[in-house]
């Protein structure tokens, strides 16, 4: 066997341990390099969900802002439709109100009654199809413009549920009216 001096192996092991330290030193740079890469990753990931929720928050808001007006542009237009004597034809002002209803009813899912109602001139049997008639009439604009016609009953109270009394048309046209619940 060969005998290598010992300055030799001394050189030989230092060389070994300069290739182990530089190679290892590479393989630290690129570990940091990636571990740098890997945090600005996540960082940026986490950066994009936090302006993400912060978008929905920003539009839930809006919605939520959008239906409190459409509520309260509903509750201003009324609950009440006034009609014209002995017809079931929706006056332009009545259009109007249920508009405001039918946008609001758009945003939800909720059910809403008709009440049909008339002055006390007319037989019993006719006023209750006049009532039916005016609270079909409200429901058959309301279909058509966008409300599914399952969430919308109809009840006809004829003259029998006055708001006002008396024989006069001040009252009788308080009487004549459509009632949203």
């Amino acid at each position: 066997m060969k005998q290598i001096p010992v300055a030799g192996k001394a050189l030989t092991l230092l060389f070994a341990a300069i290739f182990l330290v530089a190679c290892s030193g590479t393989s630290t740079k690129e570990d940091e390099a990636a571990a740098a890469a890997a945090a600005a990753a996540a960082a940026a990931e986490t950066a994009a969900a936090e302006a993400a929720r912060e978008a929905e928050r920003q539009a839930q808001s809006a919605a939520a802002e959008a239906q409190r007006q459409m509520e309260q542009a509903a509750m201003a237009a009324g609950t009440v439709f006034y009609f014209e004597f002995d017809s079931s034809t929706l006056t332009p002002a009545a259009q109007a109100a249920v508009d405001a209803h039918i946008a609001l009813l758009k945003t939800n899912d909720r059910s809403v009654r008709l009440d049909g109602h008339t002055d006390e001139r007319g037989t019993r049997d006719y006023n209750m199809a006049l009532g039916e008639r005016r609270a079909n009439a409200v429901r058959d604009y309301m279909v058509v413009n966008g409300v599914a016609s399952y969430r919308i009953e109809t009840v006809s109270y004829g003259e029998e549920q006055p708001v006002a009394y008396g024989s006069g048309e001040s009252s009788w046209s308080q009487n004549r009216r459509v009632e949203l619940k």
